[in-house]
């Protein structure tokens, strides 16, 4: 995407804690399943360091990637790009492509369709994206008016 003005729209943080939140309860669950075992099979308790090493190693891996800003939608001045959004369909468009914007309860989540003119569509659900959702669908009717040469009055 190579236009001027970009907007990257990231990971929501709710989706972000709920992230960590399964981690942590996998971690656990690992860890009392792993102390158990060394417990009753009498194996050296060296294996269970080594793997409270390797947890505390992935918890702040994992709280590195979700502090961090990785855009899930990035919008310019020429198109749009989705990463991260499983089913989305087409993940990246040039607005002059997109034929029309509509909002619709997809699988009982909010989503904001794009139909493009060739027959394909892409489905951005708003609640993996932060921010306000009345915003970034604005900011997508502006993008799409613009990118189709209208003017808002």
């Amino acid at each position: 995407m190579n236009g001027t003005e970009s907007r990257d729209y990231g990971l929501a943080a709710p989706l972000r804690a709920r992230l960590m939140g399964t981690f942590l309860a996998g971690i656990g669950l690992v860890l009392l399943l792993m102390t158990v075992l060394v417990a009753v099979l009498r194996l050296p308790q060296d294996l269970l360091t080594a793997l409270v090493v390797l947890v505390l190693v992935g918890i702040f891996a994992l709280g590195f990637f979700l502090v961090r800003r990785w855009y899930v939608v990035r919008l310019d001045d020429t198109g749009y790009q989705i990463r991260f959004v499983r089913g989305a369909g087409a993940t990246r468009a040039r607005w002059a492509d997109v034929d029309n914007l509509t909002t619709a309860v997809v699988g009982g989540t909010e989503c904001v369709l794009l139909r493009l003119r060739d027959g394909r569509q892409t489905t951005i659900p708003v609640n993996v994206i932060e921010g306000d959702r009345e915003e970034f669908v604005d900011e997508l009717r502006r993008r799409l008016d613009t990118g189709h040469g209208y003017r808002r009055i």
